[in-house]
């Protein structure tokens, strides 16, 4: 017995190490000979000044293992997720999230099993911890979708005032991304150093949209497009977007303030019923530990949760109006 025990727990420290080494990146540690030789290069060309922050390498890869690198590969979804960490701004791989949200999830399983019989509510909770990985992930991204956006026209204005100068656009492209601050320097000096490498300026801009799905950055893409096939004045066409994006942010000010109330409201809706269990709990266990220990009472809150979740939704998109 004391042997299979040993055993046991040698296995389990064992698959806990593979699981962190892992995350930690799977002997990420080791250089790419590619990338080595591409520095020592660098280090060694007289008068080479890089830009710093960039990496002209694009990384392909949804592993540090090449084995599950392999196996991700034959689906589409990895590389969507890892479009949708690149957005956020994070270097994380999808294997690792993945890791990440199956360890919480079978904690969040055992966890919620010490205080709860039912097996579906337990699975639902492991389902809704294991989620917690792509909920920040997701935070992230918005956040920082909503800098860039916030600073475009500071942007924008910098590059009309370095084309008015005397300077060519890309060299205000190169401009923004020393001068203004992150996200927008580094999406705009990845931007340049993209051309500066050989890439079309068409491609550079359609890359951008990808990296930075927003609306204003498909219109200032979309003008200058235009403007370079069809001519024009790009200082006015850079004035004119700056004006109609913050427009569009007092617009988006004026919605936020008149939807406040609504918001307000809908989170209080929300939070009413968990509010009032608690309160519950702690005036009279015994009345509603019926609901957690009973089936009928379990199956109650499983139909309870669910209705909360749709009338959840329901309410943010009411309240949650765009610009």
């Amino acid at each position: 017995m004391a042997l299979l025990l040993a055993i046991g727990t040698f296995l389990i420290v064992a698959c806990v190490a593979f699981v962190f080494w892992l995350m930690a990146g799977g002997g990420a540690a080791k250089r790419n000979i590619v990338q080595e030789r591409l520095e020592a290069v660098r280090q060694v060309e007289p008068g080479r000044n890089a830009t710093p922050g960039v990496s002209i390498l694009r990384d392909e890869t949804l592993s540090t293992v090449p084995v599950f690198d392999q196996i991700l590969k034959k689906w589409v979804w990895p590389e969507k997720l890892k479009k949708f960490v690149t957005q956020a701004g994070l270097t994380i791989k999808p294997i690792q999230i993945l890791l990440w949200s199956a360890v919480l999830g079978v904690a969040g399983y055992f966890l919620a099993g010490s205080f709860i019989s039912q097996t579906i509510l337990c699975l639902i909770a492991a389902g809704l911890i294991a989620l917690a990985p792509l909920a920040y992930i997701a935070w992230m991204r918005t956040t920082r979708l909503t800098k860039f956006e916030e600073h475009l026209p500071e942007a924008l204005d910098l590059m009309s005032r370095a084309v008015r100068s005397g300077l060519s656009f890309t060299a205000g492209l190169e401009l923004v991304g020393k001068e203004c601050s992150e996200p927008i320097a580094g999406e705009f000096r990845t931007t340049f150093e993209e051309q500066n490498l050989g890439l079309s300026l068409r491609d550079t801009f359609i890359n951008l949209t990808e990296r930075v799905p927003l609306v204003d950055v498909r219109l200032l893409v979309t003008a200058l497009l235009i403007q370079r096939d069809t001519g024009g004045n790009l200082v006015e066409v850079l004035n004119e977007l700056s004006r109609v994006i913050r427009e569009r942010f007092k617009i988006h000010r004026e919605v936020r303030v008149k939807t406040a109330a609504g918001k307000l409201t809908a989170a209080f809706l929300v939070a009413l019923p968990l509010i009032m269990i608690i309160m519950l709990n702690f005036v009279n266990p015994n009345y509603v530990g019926i609901l957690f220990h009973d089936p009928m009472g379990q199956t109650f809150l499983i139909i309870a949760a669910m209705m909360q979740v749709v009338g959840s939704l329901i309410l943010w998109k009411i309240v949650n109006v765009h610009v």
